[in-house]
C-alpha cells in the first residue's frame, strides 16, 4: 500500500463505484479524504465507512457541472484540512446506446459538459492550491483512448479529459505538480451491475479481457492512489489503461 500517511486529499464522485473505493483507499493509506459528490447521502456513507474504520473523512456536496459549486467545495475541504496535496477527478456522467446521428444537441453538451468541463473546472480550483509534489488523477476512461460503440458524447469528453490531463501535466510540472489519467476498462461497480442484470453482457464482456474477468473498483482506486504517492513521483502525463490486457 502506498503511504498517504499526512496528506490531505479529495475525491469527486466519491459517493460509489470507484471513486467510494479510491475515497476509502487512501484513507487507509493515511490520508484525510474529502469527500465529494453531488448525492449527499451516499457521500455521507462513504464518509461514515471511512471513520468506522479509523480514517479521516469529511462529506462535502459537490456539482462538478457548476464553477460555483466546485469552488465552493474545494475552498471547504481546504479550510477543514488547512491545504491540498492531491485530488482524484472520478464523478462523471455515462451515455450509450446511441448513434451520433441519433443524438439529440443538448444530450451531446451535456455529457460533454458534466465530464470535460467538469474535470476542467475541478482542476481549475485545485492546481493553485496544491504545493509542490501534489498530483492529480483523473479518472477517463478506456473510451478516452479508443471508441466504444454507440458512445460518441462520452468517448469525445473521455478523449477530452486524457487531453486535458497531458497539457497541464506539461504545464505544471515545473511546479513539481504530477498530473494523470487512469483509464478502467469495464468495472464492477453497482452501476455496471444494474445495467447487466438479466443481460449476457457480463459474460460477454469477460470474454473478451485476457485476463478473464473484469476489475473491481478497489483495482481501478489502487490505480489512482499509487499515482498520488511518492512511489509515482517520477510518473506524469500518462494514460493508464486498468484494463485486464483488452487495449493489448
Amino acid at each position: 500500500m502506498s503511504d498517504m500517511t499526512g496528506k490531505v486529499g479529495l475525491v469527486t464522485g466519491a459517493g460509489s463505484g470507484i471513486g467510494r473505493a479510491a475515497a476509502l483507499e487512501f484513507a487507509r493509506a493515511g490520508a484525510a479524504v474529502a469527500v465529494l459528490d453531488i448525492d449527499e447521502s451516499t457521500a455521507a456513507e462513504t464518509t461514515e465507512m471511512i471513520r468506522k474504520d479509523g480514517g479521516k473523512a469529511l462529506s462535502v456536496p459537490v456539482d462538478i457541472a457548476d464553477e460555483h459549486s466546485v469552488r465552493a467545495a474545494v475552498e471547504r475541504t481546504v479550510a477543514a484540512y488547512g491545504g491540498l496535496d492531491f485530488a482524484v477527478n472520478n464523478a462523471g456522467l455515462a451515455s450509450h446506446h446511441r448513434q451520433l446521428d441519433q443524438m439529440p444537441l443538448d444530450e451531446f453538451e451535456r455529457v460533454v459538459h458534466v465530464n470535460l468541463a467538469g474535470t476542467f473546472l475541478c482542476m481549475k480550483y485545485e492546481l493553485p492550491l496544491l504545493e509542490g509534489g501534489g498530483a492529480i488523477v483523473n479518472i477517463a476512461s478506456n473510451g478516452g483512448l479508443y471508441a466504444i460503440p454507440t458512445a460518441p458524447a462520452y468517448v469525445a469528453a473521455k478523449h477530452g479529459i486524457v487531453g486535458l490531463t497531458k497539457v497541464a501535466a506539461v504545464d505544471y510540472a515545473p511546479r513539481d505538480i504530477r498530473v494523470n489519467a487512469v483509464c478502467p476498462g469495464p468495472t464492477r461497480t453497482p452501476g455496471f451491475e444494474r445495467v447487466v442484470a438479466g443481460t449476457d453482457m457480463l459474460a460477454m464482456q469477460e470474454a473478451i479481457t485476457p485476463l478473464g474477468r473484469l476489475a473491481t473498483p478497489q483495482e481501478a482506486a489502487a490505480a489512482a492512489v499509487w499515482l498520488c504517492s511518492d512511489a509515482a513521483s517520477y510518473v506524469t502525463g500518462i494514460a493508464l489503461s486498468v484494463d485486464g490486457g483488452r487495449r493489448a
